[in-house]
């Protein structure tokens, strides 16, 4: 038997109805991602200062369901790992990481940030939110070749998850 909970501090308990689950919180850090995918970019265009873009998009976009933790989170971190995570993906690019079209530099950074520092996250989840952000945001294309660079990346720093994944049926 459980108890119900209390009040402490004066604070009144969230009705169930009311608390955040975990489709509210997979559709904020969605968000965030999609926010701090437009983020990058201007980052990456502009080479402002990611607290001068943070600020600005806090205040001119609705951000009220927004994980703006994790927005804020991608928005500084990639560029303070910029170096790292473009040494992760280039050699699985047919280019250089310069020749890349600005969105998918922007998603690939962000979604490689996620596989080597947000082991909390699954890779497949990683995964599919940068192929997500390259359909919204990318070429035509982009969204398959995401998805390739981005299965290479997690082959290399997901080993030990990868393993854990259950063997696709032969037919």
């Amino acid at each position: 038997m459980s108890l119900p909970p209390t009040e402490k501090d004066g604070e009144k308990p969230i009705p169930a109805a009311h608390a955040p689950n975990k489709t509210s919180l997979s559709k904020g850090r969605n968000l965030a991602r999609r926010c701090a995918v437009q983020a990058l970019y201007q980052w990456h265009i502009t080479q402002q200062n990611v607290g001068d873009i943070d600020a600005q998009f806090v205040t001119e976009h609705d951000v009220k369901k927004v994980d703006i933790a994790y927005f804020q989170e991608l928005l500084h971190q990639v560029p303070a790992h910029v170096t790292e995570l473009d040494a992760y993906y280039a050699r699985f690019l047919d280019r250089p990481v310069h020749e890349l079209d600005p969105v998918e530099c922007a998603i690939l950074r962000m979604s490689v940030y996620e596989l080597a520092h947000r082991l909390d996250i699954p890779y497949r989840v990683v995964i599919n939110e940068g192929v997500d952000m390259a359909k919204v945001f990318g070429a035509e294309q982009s969204h398959k070749y995401v998805n390739g660079v981005l299965d290479k990346v997690a082959r290399k720093l997901r080993v030990a998850e990868m393993r854990m994944r259950p063997e696709k049926p032969t037919k």
